[in-house]
């Protein structure tokens, strides 16, 4: 193949690389118009390179169902990137994450745990986990963070 040619299919590769990854850091997220912790863990994906489509709802308890998350998951906002779900104050860098796991069907923070993306309250740290939704319906640990 000639040098130049090369080089062009290189440059395609690469750019459509860059794009697939800027598509990647679009999230939608779901809410209720009057919960501040939601807009708080909206500021935390902004500030980490996420694009969020904010979607303000009238009944997320449809939603949710609508999205496939289990009610034992439960937390107050639902969001969708690449076709899987995150419920609740998931950390960013685990939502980067999710993109190596296919074979999940979402990840969520049950509960709203104090210190937790969203959830900041001073310097008080709960301790919580990040589970992962595999696609037989089991729930897999996918990262821990300790408390103070």
């Amino acid at each position: 193949m000639p040098a130049k040619l090369r080089l062009v299919a290189l440059s395609a590769l690469l750019l459509g690389g860059f794009a697939q990854a800027a598509d990647s850091l679009t999230i939608d997220v779901h809410r209720d118009a009057n919960c501040g912790c939601c807009k708080d863990w909206i500021k935390h994906m902004e500030s980490n390179g996420f694009e969020v489509n904010d979607h303000v709802e009238t009944n997320m308890a449809t939603v949710k169902q609508e999205l496939g998350v289990p009610p034992r998951l439960g937390s107050c906002h639902t969001a969708v990137i690449n076709g899987q779900f995150i419920e609740g104050h998931v950390p960013a860098d685990q939502v980067i994450a999710l993109q190596a796991r296919p074979d999940l069907l979402g990840l969520a923070v049950p509960g709203m745990p104090m210190g937790s993306p969203g959830m900041e309250y001073g310097d008080r740290q709960d301790p919580y986990q990040v589970v992962g939704l595999t696609k037989k319906g089991e729930i897999e640990v996918v990262a821990e963070y300790p408390g103070n």
